[in-house]
């Protein structure tokens, strides 16, 4: 990088090194194997339903209680958003594959 005041190379601080790396790695794109990828929303799913069940065996009002059903509604939610998705983009690529 070079300064505009005394043209001469900027040396990076590590903090400054380290975020320029890491930054490459969250920008990458991530690939799963094609078995996880087409279990991702029954994976939601069952994590949804097992946290929404386990609020049932929670007897007194905890403060984890009301963390456990956001996370299940949220699980619940993200399972059938990927379903329809990936349907929804299967469906359309059927109907514009030529016979």
């Amino acid at each position: 990088m070079m300064s505009t005041t005394a043209r001469k190379p900027l040396n990076l601080s590590e903090t400054q090194q380290v975020t320029r790396s890491t930054g490459k790695l969250a920008t990458k794109k991530l690939w799963l194997p094609k078995f996880l990828y087409d279990s991702l929303p029954y994976f939601y799913l069952c994590a949804g339903i097992s946290a929404f069940l386990a609020t049932l065996y929670i007897s007194e009002w905890f403060w984890v209680l009301p963390h456990y059903l956001l996370f299940s509604a949220a699980c619940i939610h993200m399972a059938i958003a990927v379903y329809r998705r990936r349907r929804k983009a299967t469906a359309e690529s059927a109907n514009t594959t030529p016979s």
